[in-house]
């Protein structure tokens, strides 16, 4: 990454539709998005590595009360050595050119997405 760089990294939501300035599109989630599409998804990649554990995820369960508490825990998992290459690989894509994290989460922004973003962006 250039100096004169600046990480641009976003966070949609999979059911949205593409845009030319989302750059790399990577979906974050575990799971497929329910009812989409590959062809209709148009990511360059699924990085499904760097997700919250699935134990993590049920007890989250998106209420926005634990958001933070998800968010420290979601950091601690992330140290784990598959999800720190994971997360490398999409630091290294954001140095490159925008990177947009893609979830199908009905709020992004209280979203395994969002932590990675706010990580990204650093």
């Amino acid at each position: 990454m250039t100096a004169d760089h600046e990480v641009q990294v976003r966070v949609r939501r999979a059911y949205e539709v593409p845009e030319r300035a989302d750059g790399a599109r990577v979906l974050v989630d575990r799971l497929w998005p329910r009812g989409l599409a590959k062809a209709k998804a148009h990511l360059d990649e699924w990085c499904k590595q760097v997700a919250p554990s699935t134990e993590l995820r049920q007890w989250y369960h998106h209420e926005p009360d634990r958001f933070a508490e998800f968010g420290r825990r979601y950091r601690e998992e992330l140290l784990d050595p598959e999800r720190a290459r994971a997360l490398a690989h999409l630091r290294e894509l954001a140095g490159e050119r925008t990177l947009t994290l893609i979830t199908a989460t009905k709020q992004p922004e209280i979203s395994e997405a969002e932590v990675l973003a706010e990580l990204l962006r650093g």
